[in-house]
């Protein structure tokens, strides 16, 4: 939100984010992402509330934010070596209105070939307790990737160029003099 020099408030949604069986990934992203929007509208009632839910597919299984160490070392142990996909959704929603919209990005991410040493370094650092996929991008985690096809911001959570052009659709005045 910075990047775009918004004035912003931070207010976390309480959902449970949970996988539906049979779900995909792209549809499970926007259905959490929607629902983190529609809480908050409940909370604040008013203002343009923007959300956003990331998930992690490797091999066609769904990787959220681990439970627990033993979870996250389960995580970045499927993921190592591998090519995966980092799916997020980002929500607009206008909450005097109801209007919203959401969007998906994907980006694939090659992760090297860790060590089980570095997965149990990493994950004492805390660090991947609360992401998806049980790494950050953005921090210590980047030791991993060995390479990203598409947008970084989308790994870091939240696709900037989608919800740039998302806001200027609802008459946001961004990067304007």
């Amino acid at each position: 939100m910075e990047l775009l020099r918004i004035e912003f408030e931070y207010c976390p949604a309480d959902i449970n984010e949970i996988f539906f069986p049979q779900e995909k990934p792209r549809d499970a992203v926007r259905r959490i992402a929607q629902s983190k929007a529609e809480q908050v509208r409940e909370l604040l009632g008013s203002g343009l509330i923007i959300s956003a839910d990331t998930v992690v597919v490797c091999n066609g299984e769904m990787l959220g934010k681990p439970s627990d160490e033993q979870d996250a070392h389960k995580k970045l142990s499927i993921l190592k070596g591998t090519k995966h996909e980092v799916i997020t959704a980002v929500c607009v929603l206008d909450a005097e209105s109801g209007f919203f919209e959401v969007q998906d990005e994907t980006t694939w991410v090659h992760f090297r070939d860790i060590t089980d040493d570095e997965i149990r370094a990493y994950i004492s650092t805390g660090e991947p307790m609360d992401k998806a996929g049980a790494y950050a991008i953005q921090g210590t985690g980047a030791v991993f990737i060995a390479r990203i096809e598409g947008c970084y911001f989308n790994v870091v959570g939240l696709p900037i160029k989608n919800l740039y052009s998302m806001l200027k659709r609802q008459g946001v005045k961004l990067l304007e003099v």
